[in-house]
Formats: C-alpha cells, sequence, structure tokens
C-alpha cells in the first residue's frame, strides 16, 4: 500500500514508494511510462482513497521499480475556482518532489492550459536514486564573504558561443561548464551565482521565443534538463553533480538563484502542470473573494511560502540541494513575497524565512536575498535577521548615478563605498552583508549601460514596454556601438570606474557573466527571452578588443583577494580582505570632502591593518581633470604606488606590487572621469 512519507518517488528494497500531497482531490491515478519519449502510460494504479490515503497524502509502494521508471499523476476533483479548486483529471501532472524531469518529443504548454488529454506532451518526472554518486571527497570551499567575489552566470550562455572552445555538443550545459572552470580560476572569482537551474518550463514566451532565464520553474527539486549534455534525466543528474564537484575542486562555490515566490502555471489562463491540479488551493495565494491569484511577482500568480506544506516543501528543496547536490548558497528572487501572508500582509516575522535561517543543514550556506517584489515592497537593509544577506539596489543605484556624473550623489557614493552603514544599520551591520553590484542579469550589461541611454527591447516582441524605464545609464554622447575613437575609449573608462568601485568598495562584490569581455545585449535591459549571440558570451573578445579590460579586472580581483593568475604574477597582495579599521574622506584638499549637491569628487584614505596595507582612493566624475592634495604615507610603510588609474590605457591602467610606479610629492592630478587607487604597505606586506 506505501506510505506517505517521504515525499516524492524513493527507491526502497524490491521497488519503489510514491507518495504525493492533494488534500481536496477524490481520486489520485499514478500513471507509468515505460520509457521516456513513450507518448501513452504502460500502467495506470489508481490509489485507493482508503487504503492508499494517510490524511491529505497519496501513497503506494509498486514491486519491481527502480530508478529511471519514467511517471506522473493524475487527480480528480472539484473544478470550483471561486473556492480555489482547479482539478482537471485529464491533464497528466508533475510530481512536485520529482528529483528528475523528463520532456516528450511534442511537449507542449498550450496543451496543458486547454481541455483533454495532454499526456503526451507534458513534463514526466523520473524516479531517481540520488545515493549512489561518488562525490570523491568533495568539501565545500566555505569562503567568507568577506573573502568573496561572486559571478553572476547564466549556464546555457556561458558556453554556447564558437568561440568558447567547447565541443558543440557541450556548449551550453553542465559539462560545458567543467571544461570552463580554468577561466574562471584565472579570472580570481569565489563563487559563481548560477541563473535558476531548477527545471523550468522554456515556452511561457511571445510566440517564436523561449524563456530562457529560468524563472518559470516547474520544480524545486530537478535540475533544468536542457542544460544536460548527458542522454538519459539520470545522467544529467549526475552531470549537474559533476560540475559542483569540479568546481569545488578549484576553489569555487555554487549559489542557485532559487524562484521560490512563483510557478509556471501563471494566472487563471495558464497551464495546469502540476502544482494546480493537485492543489490549487494550498500551494498559491489567493484573493479571498472569488479565488482569484494574487500576483506580487509579475508572473501570474504567488506561492503561498508560509503554508505550512508549502513551507515545507522549500525547506526540503533547500536542504535536498544542500546535502544531495552539495551547493554552497541561494539567492532568493523576489525574496520579499516570502514575507507574505494568505492576505498578502508583510509578516515581522516569517514562518519560511525563519525555519530557513534556524535550519541546521543550512547553517553554513548563503542565504541571499532579493529583498523586494513586484508591487513595491522593498526590505534592503531590514530584510529578517543577520543570518541574510541582500543584494544592495541601493549600490547600484547610486554609484550609477555618481559614476555618469549626476549632481546631489557624493554622499549616498560615501555609504556605498563604506558598506552602506545608512541602510544596514549598526545594530545588524556585518559589512560582508551588502552584495554590491552595478549590473546582474536583470537591465543592462556593463558594455550597455555606457552605450545607451534608453532600453532597446523591440526584439522582446512587446512594443518595447518591458524592461526598467529607469537604469541611470549615459551613453557617452552616441546611443549604441559607435566607430568614434573617443567615445569608445570614454566607454571603456567609465567600465573601468564601475569596476574599481565595486570590487574596491565595502562589502562583497558580484560581477555579471561576461562583464570582464564588454559583452553587449545591444540595449536590450531585459533579456529573459534573448538567444544566440545576442545573449552568449563571447569568447573572440578575450584575444581581441576587450583583452585590455579582462586583464583589468583579474587584477582587481587580486588586489581585493590574492586569487587569479594576476595574483600569481605579481606575488599576490592580499592577506585577506577584512573592512577597513578607519576611513577619512577628503575632496580636493585633506580632510574637506565636498558634500554640496554640485560635488562630483570623493577622495578616501582606508586603514586595513590586518593586511599592512593602506588605500588612498580618488573618484573624479567631474568632467575636467582636478588636482588633488594626497596625505603623506604612513610611519614605517612604503611610498604610495598608484596601482589604478582608470584614465590610463592598458597595461598602465592597473600595476601591481614592484610594477606599480611610485607617487611622490603633496597632489596629484586626476584625470577627467576617472579613478585612481595609490597603495602603501609595510614592507612585510609585499
Amino acid at each position: 500500500m506505501g506510505r506517505s512519507f517521504p515525499l516524492g518517488a524513493e527507491v526502497v528494497n524490491g521497488g519503489v514508494n510514491f507518495s504525493v500531497f492533494s488534500k481536496e482531490a477524490s481520486l489520485v491515478e499514478l500513471l507509468l511510462f515505460g520509457r521516456v519519449e513513450d507518448e501513452r502510460p504502460s500502467r495506470i494504479i489508481p490509489l485507493d482513497s482508503t487504503a492508499q490515503r494517510t490524511w491529505h497524502y497519496w501513497h503506494a509502494f509498486v514491486p519491481g521499480l527502480a530508478a529511471g521508471q519514467v511517471y506522473g499523476y493524475r487527480a480528480r476533483g472539484p473544478f470550483a475556482p471561486s473556492k480555489g479548486l482547479r482539478f482537471d483529471g485529464e491533464k497528466l501532472l508533475l510530481d512536485p518532489y520529482a528529483k528528475c524531469i523528463a520532456v516528450p518529443p511534442r511537449r507542449s504548454r498550450l496543451a496543458a492550459g486547454m481541455p483533454g488529454d495532454n499526456a503526451t506532451t507534458a513534463y514526466r518526472g523520473v524516479v531517481a536514486g540520488c545515493g549512489a554518486y561518488d562525490w570523491a571527497g568533495d568539501k565545500p570551499p566555505r569562503t567568507p564573504y568577506h573573502e568573496s567575489v561572486i559571478y553572476e552566470m547564466h549556464v546555457g550562455h556561458f558556453t554556447c558561443h564558437p568561440g568558447s572552445g567547447v565541443p558543440q555538443e557541450r556548449r551550453g550545459t553542465y559539462a560545458g561548464v567543467i571544461e570552463k572552470i580554468p577561466y574562471l580560476a584565472e579570472l580570481g572569482i569565489t563563487a559563481v551565482e548560477l541563473l535558476p537551474v531548477f527545471a523550468f518550463d522554456e515556452q511561457g514566451a511571445p510566440a517564436g521565443l523561449r524563456n530562457v532565464w529560468g524563472y518559470q520553474p516547474i520544480s524545486f527539486f530537478a535540475p533544468h534538463p536542457g542544460y544536460g549534455f548527458a542522454s538519459t534525466p539520470l545522467a544529467v543528474l549526475d552531470e549537474f553533480r559533476d560540475m559542483v564537484k569540479a568546481l569545488h575542486l578549484a576553489g569555487i562555490e555554487v549559489i542557485l538563484d532559487v524562484v521560490y515566490n512563483h510557478t509556471a502555471e501563471s494566472g487563471a489562463d495558464g497551464p495546469t502542470l502540476g502544482f494546480r491540479g493537485l492543489a490549487n488551493e494550498t500551494y498559491y495565494i489567493l484573493a479571498e473573494a472569488g479565488g482569484a491569484y494574487v500576483d506580487y511577482t509579475g508572473c501570474g500568480n504567488s506561492l503561498d511560502a508560509n503554508e505550512t506544506v508549502v513551507r515545507r516543501m522549500i525547506l526540503d528543496s533547500l536542504r535536498y540541494w544542500v546535502r544531495e547536490m552539495h551547493v554552497d548558497g541561494f539567492r532568493f528572487d523576489l525574496a520579499a513575497v516570502l514575507s507574505r501572508d494568505r492576505h498578502g500582509n508583510p509578516i515581522p516575522s516569517p514562518p519560511v524565512l525563519r525555519d530557513i535561517e534556524s535550519d541546521p543543514v543550512l547553517a553554513n550556506v548563503k542565504l541571499i536575498a532579493e529583498a523586494w517584489d513586484a508591487t513595491g515592497s522593498y526590505q534592503v537593509g531590514h530584510f529578517v535577521d543577520n543570518g541574510w544577506s541582500e543584494w544592495n539596489g541601493r549600490f547600484r543605484d547610486d554609484v550609477r548615478c555618481f559614476v555618469k556624473g549626476d549632481e546631489r550623489t557624493v554622499g549616498a557614493l560615501s555609504c556605498r563605498i563604506a558598506g552602506s552603514p545608512d541602510v544596514y544599520g549598526p545594530e545588524r551591520h556585518d559589512p560582508a552583508q551588502s552584495i554590491n553590484f552595478v549590473t546582474c542579469h536583470d537591465g543592462f550589461t556593463l558594455e550597455d549601460l555606457v552605450s545607451y541611454d534608453r532600453k532597446h527591447n523591440e526584439g522582446n516582441r512587446s512594443g518595447n514596454r518591458d524592461g526598467s524605464d529607469e537604469n541611470f545609464s549615459w551613453n557617452c554622447g552616441v546611443e549604441g556601438p559607435s566607430a568614434d575613437e573617443a567615445v569608445k575609449r570614454l566607454r571603456t573608462r567609465q567600465m573601468k570606474n564601475f569596476l574599481t568601485i565595486t570590487l574596491i568598495s565595502v562589502g562583497t562584490p558580484m560581477l555579471l557573466m561576461g562583464d570582464e569581455l564588454g559583452r553587449t545585449q545591444r540595449g536590450n535591459n531585459n533579456g529573459y527571452c534573448l538567444e544566440g549571440e545576442e545573449a552568449w558570451l563571447d569568447w573572440a573578445r578575450l584575444a581581441g578588443p576587450a583583452a585590455g579590460l579582462h586583464r583589468f579586472v583579474c587584477g582587481l580581483i587580486a588586489l581585493r583577494t590574492g586569487r587569479g593568475a594576476a595574483s600569481a604574477k605579481w606575488g599576490g597582495l592580499s592577506r585577506g580582505p577584512q573592512p577597513p579599521s578607519r576611513i577619512e574622506w577628503h575632496g580636493v584638499r585633506l580632510g574637506e570632502p565636498d558634500w554640496s549637491d554640485a560635488s562630483h569628487s570623493l577622495a578616501a584614505t582606508m586603514h586595513f591593518p590586518a593586511r599592512a596595507l593602506v588605500f588612498h582612493w580618488i573618484l573624479n566624475a567631474y568632467w575636467e581633470p582636478l588636482t588633488f592634495q594626497i596625505p603623506a604615507w604612513p610611519a614605517g610603510y612604503g611610498h604610495w604606488r598608484r596601482c589604478v588609474d582608470t584614465s590610463r590605457d592598458a597595461p598602465q591602467d592597473i600595476c601591481l606590487g614592484a610594477d606599480a610606479p611610485k607617487v611622490d610629492g603633496a597632489s596629484l592630478t586626476v584625470e577627467a572621469r576617472s579613478c585612481v587607487l595609490l597603495l602603501s604597505s609595510a614592507p612585510s606586506a609585499v
């Protein structure tokens, strides 16, 4: 008869135990398929509501089955949307706890949203025996936040370009990532933050396009099969773990961008894929009157994350990815949604978030919140408690405004450089909680940030209405690509300014995939459906026009962490990038910072006694050169050396160790729209 626990499909002695939650169903059927490509089930097992139902859990033990078995469910019950019930006994339903996903050759989102039997075109679960994988002594790197540099990356787009050097059949896959680990290690990053790799529906996009970002999840346990080079669902599971193991061997952590706020089933007119057909009234936040979906995500529905069953599913999912898949952390998409109750009201102490931060399995993993949602809840600086770090949207916006030359920006910039103490407050502030970024997947790439004044999303087939209109970007005088050498030099300088501020500021820096190579999306700031070379990382740029920019980024990371090829070349400069013990603020005159609305410059002296280093940092966003007084180097330390000057061409733009030229005198002229970083170190630190 089977048992109700654990949920999902578990291989046990002699067969497989199946268990699924469905509170209001009158009948649940288990469908078994002989092969992934079979259109019709080979066996249908009705579950007896007396012997095979324990409370709201339907279960069955089927002898003779093993890992690799393909399966799905049908659930019969009332179709009463006003009461939150949307049963459709003709729909094949995916198990919410499926560890592997099989995609039939004629998969159809449209058929899942129309009347009729869709067994031939629906996703299916695959029984997985997770304990057999050989981790070969794998150990997580456990890199502290203050030593971390995060690289946000799309698994598919990372290696799709022919210039990646990855064999064609492995491009855009987990296996393809493995082949480019030497590049990531050379760059010096400490963690990859992967855009969603939970199985997702690619068909939720305008006609003729695919939804490729991954923010339309159909499962919270299975890796996306479309990123698999392997030929079978079980082999894709192992391929993902191979990738994690290989990244760990290189000292690189794996952080997953997770979407627990909505699913690909969308609104009332969306497809019935699994959750809706099993327990719509449990999984989703519904309006009290009429049962309509409440949408805090902009995607048609909102998961009821603080409902007991959903809350447990989220915890089970997170534990699974840590225990069985060895991932090192999670970035929670639209995490503010997880703080809402069934009525949509923010909860002061949300149960699901308290569960996550207090769970012993999750005690040593990184928890990063995107602390806002699509309907105005903005919780940056006060998201739950100290166990969470946050994407710092204030850093992105304030740094963009300063570098482009806006007024009334210097005061805000000083806070961002110092770890945003005004945002986080002294009572709970660890500077590393601020994930500092200027670009991410959502918005302009770095190249586009300095090349476009406005978005160009025509390719999304939404009349350029999608994507943010508030980009705080500047095209340096020409909209889009330019052959003007002066414009190109200014754009490169501005990119280096953004990178310097991001990687030198107090906090945990995050870079967007390809920004180190000047990747462009041609002005599209909502590339969720971009494919081809418009979205891919163009590896040919590494040996071409972006070689100098790449070298610059490698040098900045080496300066910050002592990692990567640049650090090896220059002998390493880091003793661990602890926050500075003291920051002294200046303007063009020492000790006289200009906080006025019209100011466009700032200087700061940062003391790092644990590293035996002192930085003197000058930022000039003004459109003319300015001469700044510089302090005497500290007693017992060496001459100031000019490590960074973004106004100079490579290789003089960044010079570390003995390669960095000495700076004498009491003042220094800093070119228009540029940053200069001086370094003084005790003899033992060199």
